[in-house]
């Protein structure tokens, strides 16, 4: 079959342009590239996936800040992580394009745009709307960008190499939110303004936007259009790409992709990843607010989570492609999350915990969360490649969108659950002045504890009180306290702060109370949701037992040696050439 009018079009419209064409634009490679520049390509995709979700999580770590600039309630800024992940999970839909359009055109400009909104555009936000709207901004890339790096990804990896190359891509998330954390507990203390924090972020993202503009490059669609279990199929892929018809194969393509072990498992490891969600968006709030920790130590507790995480992505991608299984992997990170989750969510009602026991309940959760996700990346693509190796992007759009929606539910719904956070978070600094305040002064309770004695001898000068009064006062209080209190300078403008702000203390200190319990019930809903996650593992592709998986991957060898000799390739010739290890 001849190719089809759509790749001559294509075909000719990357060969006519000059260097600077190519570079900026036309970036298609019409053959199947060696091993380093293959991993060197891998390796922009996720040094951009990085970038990215640094950018998108940066708000996380300045939240408290945020809020009090703008004067935000703790709902709103709920809502445009609401707003966001709405808008994120449409766009993922749209990046279904991809399929026909390429993909690292899309990674490239959605960085850049991203860059510069995060540089020039948040920072300088005027008000709360125009704040969201640049925020919702960021989300609408997002939801492309994490369509199109994953699709990449599958491309350039055969599937016996594919855990390990997702779970590199896997750290763009994880290191995108070490990076926040990393930053913000080593700059806040000196850089305070939060505005700071998206200027580091917008610079490093116009730096990698510099690097994929020139260097990103992407399969020709009939090389991608075909499944690839190992890099010996390279010759075989490029001998077949020659009658590949991409039109074709792009027909129908929703019809193609939405069945039930795509659908499923998306909304499987959406649900599972909502504590992931919830740490990435409140962990900050919910330190600070729950166990007094300052914003340095909240974020100083991140870089525990997402290291853990990181090494744990790298380590079972690599283990999952040793053992040739997906599954087994996925059940134990997810029965594992769910302890660790318990063990978490058991310290919220006690807020003496040490950092350190907190530390270690952390990035436990966070490893067990690897192992889970890192191999269930892989099956998620070679699920969509047993419907159809074309339609990777449609696939991966269906997984953007379910996992954005159930997102931005949760997190809508979050706040209804939490809801003594709102008080904490919009009037939190009354409540820790009240705090310090209380804590060096203690004539202050003692007067608070008897409003009605003090406002009595407040009207008459020390030398006049009636006896009657001053007898009252002393069995009430002591003498030396008396004494105390009569010389204390400050003591009537500290009364005066707290009668006038008695209302919002009383709402601080009941919410103060609730808090640790209503965050309990949230993290009761993940650990269903993470419950959720284990039965959705049936649905998907691959084998359980090692062993049988080792069986198919030699019968794959066998069939190629013959396909090859049949297309007078030959076994051991052009298919090894350059190629390095699976």
């Amino acid at each position: 079959m001849g190719e089809s009018a759509l790749a001559l079009r294509r075909r000719r419209g990357a060969e006519s342009p000059g260097p600077l064409g190519r570079a900026l634009w036309y970036r298609q490679l019409d053959s199947y590239p060696d091993t380093g520049p293959r991993v060197a390509y891998l390796a922009i995709v996720v040094a951009a996936t990085v970038v990215l979700y640094y950018q998108l999580y940066v708000a996380g770590a300045v939240a408290p800040q945020i809020l009090s600039h703008y004067g935000m309630s703790f709902r709103f800024y709920v809502n445009i992580t609401v707003v966001g992940n709405a808008v994120g999970a449409f766009t993922s839909v749209l990046a279904g394009l991809a399929d026909r359009w390429g993909r690292a055109n899309m990674v490239a400009y959605g960085l850049g745009l991203t860059a510069l909104l995060v540089l020039f555009g948040i920072p300088n936000a005027p008000n709360a709307w125009s704040f969201g709207v640049l925020i919702v901004a960021v989300g609408f890339v997002e939801g492309i960008v994490l369509v199109a790096t994953p699709a990449l990804v599958r491309d350039f990896s055969p599937q016996l190499g594919r855990a390990s190359a997702m779970g590199f891509w896997t750290l763009g998330p994880v290191v995108g939110s070490l990076i926040v954390a990393e930053v913000a507990s080593h700059t806040l203390s000196h850089l305070p303004a939060w505005q700071d924090q998206f200027t580091i972020c917008g610079i490093v993202g116009l730096g990698v936007f510099a690097i994929a503009l020139v260097s990103l490059r992407e399969l020709s669609p009939a090389l991608r259009d075909q499944l690839m279990v190992s890099i010996r199929d390279r010759a075989l892929l490029e001998a077949r790409a020659k009658g590949i018809d991409v039109e074709e194969s792009l027909k129908r393509p929703w019809r193609q992709v939405l069945h039930l072990d795509i659908v499923a498992s998306a909304l499987a490891i959406a649900l599972f990843l909502v504590i992931y969600y919830t740490a990435v968006g409140f962990n900050v709030i919910y330190f600070e607010t729950v166990f007094g920790f300052s914003a340095s130590q909240a974020n100083g507790l991140g870089n525990w989570l997402w290291a853990f995480d990181a090494g744990g992505l790298v380590v079972v991608g690599i283990v999952s492609d040793a053992l040739k299984v997906r599954k087994p992997l996925m059940v134990i990170g997810g029965l594992g999350t769910i302890v660790m989750t318990i063990l978490y969510l058991r310290q919220a009602t006690h807020p003496h915990t040490g950092y350190y026991t907190i530390v270690w309940i952390f990035s436990l959760l966070a490893v067990f969360l690897a192992i889970a996700y890192a191999p269930w990346m892989a099956s998620f693509t070679e699920t969509v490649e047993k419907r159809s190796p074309a339609l990777t992007a449609h696939g991966l759009a269906v997984w953007g969108w379910i996992l954005r929606a159930v997102v931005a539910v949760s997190i809508f719904v979050l706040p209804y659950v939490v809801s003594s956070s709102t008080p904490l978070v919009e009037h939190g600094a009354l409540g820790t002045r009240a705090e310090q305040i209380l804590k060096a002064d203690p004539n202050v309770s003692v007067v608070l504890a008897h409003p009605a004695l003090f406002s009595e001898l407040a009207k008459y000068p020390p030398s006049k009180i009636p006896p009657a009064l001053l007898s009252r006062a002393i069995h009430t209080v002591g003498l030396k306290r008396l004494l105390a209190i009569s010389k204390d300078t400050k003591l009537k403008g500290e009364v005066a702060f707290f009668q006038k702000n008695a209302a919002t203390l009383k709402a601080v200190a009941a919410a103060s109370k609730s808090t640790p319990g209503q965050w309990q019930n949230w993290y009761w809903v993940c650990v269903a949701c993470e419950a959720a996650f284990l039965p959705l593992i049936l649905v998907m592709s691959g084998r359980w037992s090692p062993r049988k998986a080792r069986r198919d991957a030699e019968a794959h060898e066998r069939r190629l040696r013959e396909e090859l000799a049949r297309l007078n390739l030959g076994g051991d010739g052009p298919a090894t050439a350059g190629a390095g290890p699976d």
